[in-house]
């Protein structure tokens, strides 16, 4: 007797071919959405920043390693290495920030709803910001938080603090957009590159064109940094978007500021 062929949905090697690509994309919609039900997450604040970005122990702990390397060593190659782990600590209190202000937004969304299903932490599933975001909301008893990880050439693995079961890996840059953007209810962007950049436009477009008509307030967290790298006054100025437009973005430099913001916005969704 033959053996039984595969069944299509069961072979393989056809699920990882040109022509299942569409199966795959659904597939990075629907399994989401599945599990997004049975865990029972109804939204979530998003955080966007760099993978680059230390905590303040690590950040000085290379620092002092690199000090140890070069001891003695006058070249441009050591002093530049020198500036780069300076600069590295200097930019730990973003990943500090981060990391407290995603526990003060876990805190309160259990104290206001009496569960952890509101309002829940999400990130890219990386290091850098996005770690500090899972771990802030891990440090608080019952809170729970997202990592949303994207399989890339320079691998980057999920950080230990995102709650197993709300634990994901997606192949599809614009799956995994979509996923951050459906359930949020607001956003918060820390210092980052490209990717960051990419994310904060694409959200801001989405609002700036009504593409999304729930309100979602956006907090760009550290403004001598965004001033340096966007101008938007510039914007502005050259007509390339209104003044009202900068009405969708709110500056801070202190968590306590960016909670305040955020909480009284939210408000407004607690039911």
């Amino acid at each position: 007797m033959s053996p039984k062929p595969l069944k299509a949905y069961k072979n393989l090697e056809f699920l990882n071919s040109s022509e299942a690509r569409t199966l795959r994309i659904l597939s990075e919609f629907l399994e989401p959405a599945a599990r997004f039900r049975k865990e029972k997450v109804v939204d979530t604040v998003v955080f966007f920043g760099s993978a680059r970005t230390l905590s303040e122990d690590d950040a000085r702990a290379a620092l002092s390693d690199i000090r140890k390397r070069f001891d003695g060593d006058d070249t441009p190659e050591a002093a530049q290495a020198v500036r780069h782990a300076e600069k590295r600590v200097e930019l730990a209190r973003y990943y500090e920030d981060a990391r407290t202000l995603a526990r003060k937004l876990t805190q309160w969304s259990i104290d206001i709803n009496g569960a952890e299903n509101r309002f829940v932490i999400a990130s890219g599933g990386g290091p850098g910001i996005m770690e500090a975001a899972n771990r802030g909301a891990s440090e608080v008893e019952g809170g729970r938080n997202i990592g949303l990880n994207i399989s890339i050439p320079m691998e980057q693995d999920s950080n230990p603090y995102i709650t197993p079961d709300l634990n994901f890996e997606f192949h599809y840059f614009f799956a995994r957009k979509f996923w951050f953007i459906y359930l949020a209810k607001a956003l918060v962007v820390f210092p980052g590159g490209f990717g960051t950049m990419d994310e904060l436009f694409e959200v801001l477009t989405l609002l700036q064109t009504r593409k999304l008509s729930k309100r979602m307030p956006v907090v760009i967290y550290g403004t001598e940094y965004w001033n340096r790298v966007i101008n938007f006054e510039a914007m502005v100025e050259n007509q390339m978007i209104n003044e009202a437009d900068l009405q969708l973005i709110h500056f801070s430099d202190s968590p306590d500021d960016a909670f305040e913001y955020l909480a009284n916005n939210l408000t407004n969704h607690k039911g």
